[in-house]
């Protein structure tokens, strides 16, 4: 039973750590507010989620020195700060004080406090694996739903509309929730192991050998394909909605309220197939294998991305948003279990944290990608990230096929030679 209740609390852990993922809800919001440039505004998310993926891989390998609680809850309130820095930086519209505290800051802090909650769970289930890891990582998923749809608007409408003030809000709110979540959170007793002494000194061959990179660059494919969408996704919708203007204008008579509206509604739903993602294709690899499931999530998202090539409907645009966050949500359910069925369980917080790295890069390239196409290929945005996403998507489909299965009961130095 007490493993049950750690495992709710991880979840709770993620799902306010997983607000980061309603950024599109602000993106447009900010650029009006501010009168900066899409790319200028979104570099603050890109920079968030690259120092989630730099702090996760420390964490990881700090995990066991400093306790999975104190790391969280450390996590937690930086998380915090860096909304209410953000706050401050918007109310005196000051680019490189939104870069420190929404970027820097409360990115650290989403990297500390998102690693240990997968990886204590992970230690209390010997069965399940899939199915306890990925009800962890569903929470981050939904974080956007929570976000979009509850604190948000909520704050919006508390604040008259004041966006500095929504991120404060939100800011105060998080240092009073997570860090609360985040005390519960403990690993199981257990012996020390001589394997972790002893495979110390080969970490750096475990990270630059054939089969962790082999995982890295996968993992790295899947997420800028998700980010593209987890960055833009309101924004895009907005853009296909605005060539029926003249029929928009007939449904509401206040048009921007109806294209707010409808992003936060799409983030919302979509943030529902990431969660429940996380958790279904992490249930289903218990059953058909991690990487066959890989295989499977990869391949159909690269069919989405070419068939939105055409696609110019707003609800079928919707619905394929909802699938590639779907399978988004997928990759991160799938490679806690993944980690620890190739390094075993010593490894297991080391390695998972270092290939969240792979987040780090992902949270650059895809949300930059779509600000460069939406500041100087407005028109034809849209066609040239889905044909380079679904050409990626491709590539790392085929490069599942060079992952030779597990290693953790092998001779490292053997291997790794």
């Amino acid at each position: 039973m007490r493993k049950w209740l750690i495992a709710l609390a991880g979840v709770f852990v993620h799902l306010f750590l997983g607000t980061v993922y309603a950024w599109s809800y602000f993106q447009s919001l900010i650029v009006d507010f501010t009168g900066w440039s899409h790319t200028e505004t979104t570099w603050a998310f890109s920079l968030s989620i690259f120092m989630l993926g730099i702090s996760a891989a420390w964490g990881g390998v700090k995990l066991s020195k400093y306790g999975s609680r104190k790391l969280a809850i450390i996590g937690g309130t930086l998380y915090g700060l860096g909304y209410l820095l953000g706050g401050v930086a918007l109310h005196h519209q000051n680019l490189g004080l939104f870069y420190l505290g929404f970027g820097a800051v409360g990115g650290v802090g989403l990297g500390l406090a998102y690693v240990t909650p997968v990886a204590t769970v992970s230690k209390w289930f010997d069965k399940y694996q899939g199915l306890a890891t990925g009800m962890v990582v569903m929470g981050f998923g939904l974080g956007a739903l929570v976000m979009s749809k509850i604190l948000a608007p909520f704050f919006m409408t508390l604040s008259g509309g004041d966006v500095s003030k929504v991120f404060l809000y939100i800011g105060a709110t998080l240092l009073i929730l997570l860090p609360s979540f985040a005390s519960f959170l403990k690993p199981p007793p257990q012996k020390k192991e001589k394997e972790q002494v002893s495979r110390k000194g080969d970490f750096l061959k475990l990270i630059f050998g054939k089969t962790f990179l082999v995982l890295w660059f996968v993992f790295l494919i899947n997420i800028i394909a998700g980010m593209i969408f987890i960055s833009f996704q309101a924004p895009l919708l907005q853009d296909l909605l605005l060539k029926n203007k003249s029929t928009l204008e007939l449904v509401s008579p206040d048009l921007n309220a109806y294209l707010v509206a409808s992003g936060a509604t799409l983030i919302a739903v979509s943030s529902l197939f990431n969660g429940v993602g996380r958790f279904a294709w992490a249930a289903l690899s218990d059953k058909m294998g991690r990487i066959t499931t890989f295989k499977l999530l990869l391949l159909l998202q690269a069919f989405i991305f070419f068939t939105l090539l055409v696609v110019e409907n707003p609800i079928l645009f919707s619905i394929f948003v909802c699938l590639v966050l779907f399978c988004y949500g997928g990759g991160f359910g799938l490679m806690p279990s993944l980690i620890k069925d190739t390094y075993g369980t010593v490894l297991m917080a080391t390695m998972y944290g270092s290939i969240l790295t792979a987040w780090s890069l992902g949270g650059v390239v895809g949300p930059q990608l779509v600000a460069y196409m939406k500041d100087y290929h407005a028109e034809n945005a849209g066609f040239f990230v889905y044909l380079f996403s679904g050409s990626l998507l491709l590539l790392g489909f085929a490069l599942t096929f060079l992952y030779k299965g597990s290693e953790k009961n092998t001779n490292i130095n053997e291997t790794f030679r």
